[in-house]
């Protein structure tokens, strides 16, 4: 079935939400490939760019620092090819705070950044359904 990001929200990505929405980032990783698997054009880049950053944020749990930065800039780069929301995502919010939790990164550097203040941490937020 061939996805855009006009429609609802399929229930694996609502899944994908909440776990990245929780912390379960290697979760929600492995929840939304199912989905990008197969996936075309815009709704491929919009699966890729959750997934990139979900993975940012797991790489940022265990320390890894570089695949934590180059992953947050990656799934911004990927999500900022979506035009607006996506599935009732606000995209240019989780790009917008995916950039500023790099930035932060970046002026903390590797040795202090399990110091990044926890309201950097980027959350997948939803617009309201179109006609609610």
């Amino acid at each position: 079935m061939k996805r855009t990001c006009e429609e609802s929200p399929p229930g694996q990505l609502l899944q994908g939400i909440r776990e990245f929405n929780s912390r379960d980032w290697y979760e929600c990783h492995e929840t939304v490939e199912e989905l990008w698997i197969g996936a075309e054009g815009e709704i491929r880049d919009f699966y890729q760019g959750i997934i990139q950053i979900a993975i940012a944020l797991h790489h940022w749990q265990n320390g890894n620092y570089g695949g934590a930065v180059s992953l947050l800039k990656g799934g911004a780069g990927y999500l900022r090819r979506v035009a607006g929301p996506c599935q009732w995502v606000h995209v240019a919010e989780l790009v917008a705070d995916s950039d500023k939790m790099r930035d932060v990164l970046e002026e903390l550097g590797k040795e202090r950044m399990e110091s990044l203040d926890p309201a950097f941490i980027p959350l997948i937020k939803t617009v309201s359904a179109p006609g609610a």
